[in-house]
């Protein structure tokens, strides 16, 4: 089954339905590049890896190898965006010791697996990253690693210990799915640092940490639990979790219960969602907030609906994708305080130790603004951490980048002004630029929206 070009970022039950991506590393033949000289660069504590030297370690040059999997990144980037290629170097796949098996790439069937490029121009930098919703190691490769790559950075991605939309049913407690998901970032960072140091000589002089979605939720928790691993990072639409709320299961419930009729336009207002979102509601109602309110109740409150507890109460993609009656009626501020704990367990608090820039689209119809980065950037100020944090509105912006080629007079793509935002972060650590203070840039009228960008603009 092919997965559709606009596809969930937190809860991709359709690429977790479709073919597996790569299999066996037999369909690529490694070249002898200058990295064949540094055989000994391994990942250090990896239960399995196999390393290779490739022509060109971006998607262009790996399309169609074991080495990367476009089928996962689909939805993730416009149709027109441009990216860079001829990026010869070392690849080392593998994966670390784990219990679980959601992630079937390369037919190992074995989670906590990882990607690291070693590229064998080096510019001194290490770039971190994790799947975004419910994906694998190679799905931002198109949208991330091509271009730090391109800019001499090594990457190294993880698909956070679990994958698919069965997630929530790794771990023995609530919330440890997603807990892994920060031990399996920390792990791969560390891991990824002594790589770098066997392949060059020397360890990085700056580590960034990044990430979309999921990923940019890891990207703020990694700069609140662990700065010392690294000198800054970007926050693409992060997921917030807060105890307290808000959170996904205060906003979803009432998206799920417009989809029933039980909700309306001005219920869908108070609960974050923006005005001038409503083109989209169709869609996201189809495609994401059944799923999605699923299988992250399932993860912090098994309890619930015993009748449905995730993506096991359907069978087809549609009864997957579509939520539980129940969950039209869920009231996270009621629920045992054993599920608030669970959260806690991953919550964010806003006490960043490096730099961190946050980016969302104004028209996010998964993760409304109003309840996630508007929040956050509250939460550093109140925590006195707004010195080291920016956050910019992305106008016109939404959740997937790939709806953009849908609605070209509507939306606009936020991965130029990732590219931009990731390029102010680093003259920001590196030089001590101060970046722009918080602003929404706004939706062009004219030029290349698809490969342009100024975070700069207002």
């Amino acid at each position: 089954m092919r997965t559709p070009r606009s596809v969930p970022l937190l809860a991709t039950a359709l690429v977790a339905l479709a073919a597996s991506g790569p299999q066996a590393a037999s369909a690529a033949s490694p070249h002898e590049a200058p990295c064949t000289r540094q055989t000994h660069a391994r990942v250090p504590g990896a239960q399995f890896q196999q390393r290779a030297c490739l022509d060109d370690l971006t998607t262009a040059g790996l399309a169609g190898t074991p080495y990367t999997d476009t089928a996962d990144q689909a939805g993730l980037t416009a149709a027109g965006t441009r990216n860079p290629s001829g990026v010869p170097g070392m690849q080392i796949d593998g994966y670390f010791g784990d219990d679980s098996h959601t992630n079937t790439t390369h037919g190992w069937d074995h989670d906590a697996q990882f990607v690291v490029r070693l590229p064998d121009r080096w510019n001194g930098g290490l770039v971190v990253t994790a799947s975004p919703g419910n994906r694998k190691q190679y799905a931002t490769d198109k949208a991330i690693s091509d271009r730090v790559l391109s800019q001499g950075y090594a990457y190294a991605a993880t698909d956070k210990g679990n994958t698919g939309p069965d997630f929530y049913r790794d771990g023995a407690r609530p919330g440890d799915a997603v807990a892994e998901w920060n031990a399996r970032t920390t792990q791969l960072t560390r891991a990824a640092t002594k790589a770098v140091a066997q392949r060059y000589g020397r360890a990085p002089q700056r580590t960034f940490m990044t990430g979309i979605s999921n990923a940019g939720y890891l990207t703020r928790w990694q700069l609140e639990n662990r700065p010392e691993l690294y000198d800054g990072g970007v926050d693409w639409e992060g997921v917030l979790w807060t105890a307290d709320g808000p959170n996904l299961l205060t906003s979803l419930p009432t998206a799920v219960a417009l989809g029933q009729g039980t909700a309306d336009a001005g219920d869908m207002y108070a609960a974050g969602f923006a005005r001038g979102s409503e083109f989209l509601w169709a869609y996201h109602q189809k495609a994401y907030w059944g799923l999605t309110q699923k299988v992250y109740r399932a993860e912090f409150d098994p309890g619930y609906d015993a009748d449905c507890p995730g993506t096991s109460a359907g069978s087809t993609t549609e009864e997957i994708l579509a939520p539980c009656a129940s969950d039209a009626v869920y009231d996270y501020a009621t629920r045992p305080a054993s599920v608030r704990r669970a959260v806690a367990r991953v919550a964010l608090t806003g006490r960043v130790g490096k730099p961190l820039i946050t980016l969302q689209g104004d028209l996010d119809t998964l993760l409304p603004i109003a309840t996630d980065a508007d929040v956050y950037a509250r939460m550093t100020d109140a925590e006195g951490r707004g010195r080291l944090h920016r956050t910019y509105r992305i106008s016109g912006g939404t959740h997937t980048d790939g709806l953009y080629d849908t609605y070209p007079d509507r939306l606009r793509p936020i991965l130029p002004c990732y590219r931009d935002a990731f390029d102010t972060l680093t003259r920001w650590v590196r030089s001590g630029t101060k970046p722009p203070a918080d602003r929404t840039v706004a939706r062009p009228t004219d030029g290349d929206v698809v490969n342009s960008c100024s975070v700069s603009a207002s």
